[in-house]
């Protein structure tokens, strides 16, 4: 990587890039989990988001690295079991998420330029996860204004069908909160969890940031603040202007459908290329993030760090080995199923998180309930979506288990191989 340093709106950009790009498939799942209740589910989880945001931007002002949260978790509860299994499970959750936003523009991507055949929309995720990895392969000062272009673009039309469809709003439809309903809010908030979990990538570029102790906690507030309230307008607009068994019908591609009536059909192509736009710029920004993990973790577990091997620079390795694995997941993988998985992941990673800040909260100079709340709250949030995925698909717990498991057998692997003393 170059040291070249980005400023500001490039890393809000590589920010919002890495969150927004989760609604365009998250609306529809929130429609058809809360109902009319959606925007507050949005608001639900944007919460949980900006509590654990607290002990990010503390983190991240006291150790600005690429490393992000792996080096978080290591300064907190060193260098054992319990910190080890946690970075390759963060680790194995963007490889998820990456499928995630990867099928999403397969799916976007197939029914704007061709008939909807499987063939054409693996062939597009290919290419993006090809695209995106070249793209990562030059500096980061390239990456940050490719974020800003990417990022203008598809906000650009989100916000002119937010002003459009304010105008076709029927407050009919948008049905008053019961309290019957907030079983079902509660789920569809934890399940659309991850389309937040984006700010988390702000972490890896901090090192790359100008000036960051007084850029990071600005960058971070104002990135959730911004796509809470983004979120919140767009699932009104959607459920003010379309009656929701029509939502529920074009699940999918709900924006691109709702879009019609109130932009034309044209619209509905700007809000499918948004689409588009949207899920290869955080596939980008989360491939920036997450890239770097596997050389990271295995440089703080004490392997070789030698700078070039074969001419090809160590910190591409990652890169390579997360995209040919992502390659595979995204493109035989019932991703719907593992992506409430890959939430169940980011929950107990931010829980962990909350809970480094929390002990080391003299050190990075924090409110220490801040984070504990933070704590109790991401681990409430874990029980929930496990509770709800064992009442309406249990097999998808098992991904969790499998992740978690994986992830444990590593570790002890790694311990005995080097014969040494395993510890938590």
């Amino acid at each position: 990587m170059s040291s070249k340093k980005i400023g500001f709106w490039s890393v809000w950009a590589l920010g919002v890039g890495g969150i927004v790009g989760g609604l365009f498939p998250a609306l529809g799942v929130a429609i058809q989990i809360a109902g009319a209740g959606a925007p507050l589910a949005f608001v639900i989880a944007g919460t949980i988001a900006l509590i654990t945001t607290y002990a990010y931007a503390k983190l991240s002002v006291a150790h600005p690295c690429r490393g992000g949260t792996v080096t978080f978790l290591n300064q907190a509860f060193g260098l054992g079991l319990f910190s080890g299994t946690l970075n390759l499970l963060l680790w194995f959750s963007y490889i998820i998420m990456l499928s995630f936003y990867l099928q999403a523009f397969g799916s976007y991507g197939v029914s704007l330029f061709t008939p909807t055949q499987p063939i054409w929309k693996h062939l597009l995720i290919s290419l993006a996860i090809l695209g995106t990895t070249g793209l990562n392969l030059l500096t980061a000062n390239h990456i940050g204004k490719s974020q800003i272009w990417i990022v203008s673009f598809k906000l650009g039309i989100l916000i002119l069908f937010i002003i459009m469809g304010s105008s076709h709003i029927d407050i009919s439809r948008l049905e008053p909160v019961s309290v019957s309903s907030l079983q079902s809010i509660f789920a569809g908030a934890i399940a659309i969890f991850l389309s937040y979990e984006g700010f988390e990538l702000i972490a890896n570029a901090a090192e790359d940031l100008v000036n960051p102790k007084h850029t990071l906690p600005r960058v971070y507030y104002s990135v959730i603040g911004f796509v809470i309230l983004l979120y919140v307008l767009i699932a009104l607009v959607t459920l003010g202007a379309e009656p929701i068994e029509q939502i529920l019908a074009a699940k999918d591609y709900a924006l691109a459908e709702v879009a019609k009536p109130i932009m034309g059909q044209f619209g509905s192509v700007l809000i499918t290329i948004a689409a588009v736009f949207s899920t290869i710029s955080a596939s980008n920004a989360t491939l920036y993030g997450s890239a770097r993990f596997s050389t990271i973790i295995a440089k703080s577990r004490g392997f070789d760090s030698g700078s070039q091997i074969n001419g090809i620079a160590q910190s591409s390795i990652g890169l390579f080995i997360t995209s040919g694995i992502t390659l595979i997941i995204a493109n035989f993988c019932d991703i719907n199923r593992i992506s409430t998985m890959g939430s169940a992941g980011f929950l107990l990673i931010f829980a962990a998180v909350n809970l480094a800040n929390a002990r080391m909260y003299r050190y990075t100079k924090s409110k220490q309930w801040i984070s504990l709340l933070g704590t109790g709250i991401c681990l409430v949030a874990l029980g929930m979506l496990i509770w709800f995925a064992l009442q309406t698909d249990s097999q998808t717990v098992w991904v969790l288990v499998l992740m978690v498991g994986v992830a444990i057998g590593i570790e002890v692997i790694y311990y005995l191989s080097k014969n040494r003393q395993l510890h938590l």
